[in-house]
């Protein structure tokens, strides 16, 4: 049986773009059981009111809708290197619980803290988030990333992102690579770029 997930974070009590979680959701669903009727997550997900800091909501789902949601607290692990690790064949369009073809490719980091995939000769993702790089006045996102991520959306529809084909040449033309994600915030996390290594 095919299993999902969506990361939600809670932060401070208040979870964080549920409606960017929803789509994603419901068009997962859509598109591997076209007769599932639509979910709401806000009728699964409750911010934990008693708790300060920030907390990760992991709703795993299916064809018979919510099968589990779990709440566990949240630290960013630090990444200051990346190496450029190439897979083809790869595909995680859909955010599955199964991500052994991901830990393969995180293996064979070496000395650096994670990798950056490179996709037939264009930049991806890493191994848990979406990236950006800045030439100081912009900031581009890989038009083609493994998974489409949940802020990635929402950083495009506010404008702060822009979409473009990137390539392991084009890395020297820019100065700071940004890594984020559902759990990662926004500025939370960046590093020089010539901290990825090929």
């Amino acid at each position: 049986m095919c299993l999902f997930i969506e990361t939600i974070r809670i932060d401070n009590g208040k979870v964080c773009n549920l409606s960017y979680h929803n789509r994603r959701l419901n068009d997962t669903r859509a598109h591997f059981w076209p007769e599932s009727m639509p979910l709401q997550l806000s009728g699964y997900v409750h911010p934990i009111i008693h708790e300060a800091g920030i907390f990760k909501a992991r709703v795993v789902y299916g064809e018979k809708g919510i099968e589990d949601v779990g709440y566990f607290p949240y630290v960013v692990r630090r990444v200051h290197s990346l190496a450029l690790v190439q897979a083809d064949g790869i595909d995680y369009t859909y955010k599955s619980v199964e991500r052994e073809p991901l830990n393969r490719l995180f293996a064979l980091r070496g000395i650096c803290d994670d990798i950056l995939i490179v996709k037939q000769g264009l930049l991806t993702d890493t191994s848990i988030a979406n990236i950006a790089l800045s030439d100081g006045t912009h900031w581009y996102t890989p038009k083609h990333p493994l998974l489409k991520g949940t802020k990635r959306a929402a950083l495009l529809e506010e404008g702060i992102l822009q979409e473009r084909e990137l390539k392991p040449e084009d890395l020297p033309s820019f100065s700071t690579a940004r890594l984020f994600n559902a759990m990662i915030d926004w500025g939370e996390l960046e590093l020089p770029v010539q901290n990825i290594i090929p």
